[in-house]
């Protein structure tokens, strides 16, 4: 028998960054909020103590921190007439799980969006003609511009701690900072973490060679800090365990360190882990959702009663959410038509890879989740696409995340991979082997797309997500081009040798290989419901009482890392729900 609970004003699915964010502000507005967490509780002195969190092979290699895959997954093909199978070992990407999502386990990478990329498909016909973007490539704008959104990456850059240097000061451009970046309102809260070696010879080789290098913002206080939400930060000590672990130095920003010990003591909070939503539920109308279904600990099945329901999973999880609650139709690759599945990205990244002087001595173990060195000549429209044959670029970084025995052991192009040679290849290159990371944007297509798989169910007997995506040759050639440019800084280090780890054309997408866990799209924004799932307050054009956060809603992926742009719109959607929604529901914007 259904187990019905009391209504309450506001359900909110999934409770990571978007979710806590969501939580904080509408119980700050006064409303009953409930979230509801697939996972279990996690908090830092509970899940990231020392010694006990820096275990490499527990966290890193055997993903103590991710979603069990054997009981809930995705299906990946890589056309629309091949067959499906589960992706059942965490490769490509990164499923978080629990209290904080992936925001618990993350880097820290908090960089805002180039203004261009939220305006992309008017950028590229302004400045190239309408004809520049080739048919089948479903590029269009975010629906907000990066001006409405300044105020809101500032606010979270503040929540976050961030460290870093302003490049574009109210339009005055700073010496330090990236003078390419779109104009901000105030300084980064804490200054820019310490430059590793690596990041120093990279710095100025790329300066050398021409471009614009600065210190990449992240979220990993540089020092003590306390938030506006009274929450305090601990300085990063450098101890090269960010990515895949919790932070026991309260140093790095996740919902545990900088949301929850203001959000957790309200008394109108409620946060009920082990809670696993299958469906939005919809009155008779199909207009408007009454609250979510949900399957608790025990098993049972729960109704949960809501007047707002706030879906804040990770991407590919709010869309399935979606496509199970019949909200918004369903896109059909064949056709072109419906909007729900519609524009899925992910990333094509590539690194020029240095090998320096036996001398070098990197110490690659000093490292942080995000302090790093980047550049974004190569990024967003800053460079001139109109004779190279390929739309978007790449964010180009030196990070030094640590320097960990199994995953972080790095050895030359050719060192076999086990036995005496590999020992030595290791002792060899440890020291001395840099990596020049390229983060590569995506374009969305007409072929690449989320649905319900028809064959596979999870534990619970709910249709699995289906992926059909692979790469495409726009992408190649802009991986290409930007390696190559990215060459020119290697040439001008002193080194014994550099290598190319550049994606070549017939190179299909390979779950196997982790790059990111940056997906995006499929309950995309925009200012058409014929186009987009959800408006530019992430409100679902269809059920006006649902909200729909996170990097579903890009429309196109960028080189950038996802979640400073996903905090921004959460936020940004946040203020219009407090300010305008709740004052009179109904649908903010008018198709």
């Amino acid at each position: 028998m259904t187990i019905k609970m009391n209504k309450v004003d506001c359900v909110i699915v999934g409770f990571g960054w978007t979710g806590a964010i969501l939580a904080h502000e509408l119980t700050q507005a006064g409303l009953n909020v409930v979230a509801l967490e697939r996972g279990a509780m996690r908090d830092t002195p509970t899940d990231a103590k020392y010694p006990q969190i820096a275990d490499e092979l527990k966290y890193a290699v055997r993903g103590k921190l991710f979603q069990d895959l054997s009981r809930e997954t995705v299906t990946i093909r890589h056309g629309v007439n091949d067959l499906a199978v589960p992706y059942r070992q965490h490769g490509s990407f990164l499923l978080g799980n629990g209290v904080g999502g992936a925001g618990f386990h993350w880097n820290g990478m908090h960089y805002r969006v180039l203004p261009e990329e939220l305006q992309l498909r008017s950028t590229y016909e302004a400045r190239y003609g309408k004809r520049f973007i080739p048919e089948g490539m479903q590029v269009q704008d975010f629906g907000v511009t990066y001006d409405e959104l300044e105020p809101h990456f500032d606010f979270a850059e503040k929540v976050f701690g961030t460290s870093g240097k302003a490049g574009n000061l109210q339009g005055q451009i700073q010496l330090g900072g990236n003078p390419l970046e779109g104009a901000r309102s105030s300084e980064y809260p804490t200054p820019p973490l310490k430059n590793t070696l690596g990041a120093q010879l990279f710095e100025m080789a790329a300066r050398e060679a021409g471009f614009n290098p600065y210190a990449a913002p992240a979220a990993n206080a540089s020092q003590a800090y306390t938030n506006p939400y009274g929450v305090r930060l601990g300085p990063c000590n450098f101890c090269g365990f960010c990515e895949d672990f919790g932070c026991f130095m309260y140093s790095k920003a996740s919902p545990q360190t900088t949301i929850l010990p203001a959000l957790l003591k309200k008394p109108n909070f409620e946060l009920r882990t082990n809670s696993y939503v299958t469906k939005v539920l919809l009155d008779g109308s199909r207009k408007q959702a009454v609250g979510v279904s949900y399957v608790d600990a025990q098993g049972r099945e729960v109704e949960q009663p809501a007047d707002l329901v706030i879906v804040a999973a990770f991407q590919m999880h709010n869309v399935r959410l979606l496509l199970l609650s019949g909200i918004g139709k369903p896109y059909d690759a064949k056709t072109g038509e419906g909007v729900v599945g519609r524009n899925y990205a992910y990333q094509m990244n590539g690194a020029i890879n240095v090998l320096l002087p036996k001398e070098t001595l990197l110490n690659p173990f000093v490292g942080s989740g995000a302090g790093a060195v980047a550049m974004d000549d190569l990024n967003g429209d800053q460079f001139d696409h109109g004779h190279l044959g390929f739309l978007g670029g790449a964010s180009v970084r030196h990070a030094r995340t640590g320097g960990r025995p199994i995953g972080q052991a790095s050895t030359a192009p050719g060192t076999p991979a086990w036995g005496s040679q590999w020992k030595a290849g290791v002792v060899d290159a440890y020291q001395r082997f840099l990596s020049i990371g390229i983060s590569g944007s995506v374009m969305p297509y007409r072929d690449a797309y989320l649905d319900l798989d028809p064959t596979y169910r999870d534990a619970h007997g709910v249709p699995l997500l289906r992926m059909t995506f692979d790469w495409h040759d726009n992408e190649y050639r802009m991986l290409d081009y930007v390696g190559t440019r990215v060459e020119e800084v290697a040439k001008v280090m002193k080194h014994d040798a550099y290598y190319r780890a550049i994606r070549k054309p017939g190179d299909h997408y390979d779950t196997r290989l982790y790059q990111s866990t940056h997906t995006t799209g499929g309950a995309v924004m925009g200012d058409s419901p014929q186009t987009s799932v959800v408006n530019k307050y992430l409100q679902s054009w269809d059920v006006h009482n649902v909200f729909v956060m996170g990097a579903s809603a890009f429309p196109q992926n960028m080189g950038y890392n996802p979640t400073g742009l996903v905090a921004a719109l959460a936020y940004h959607a946040a203020k219009a729900i407090r300010e305008q929604y709740l004052k009179h529901p109904a649908p903010l914007v008018h198709a």
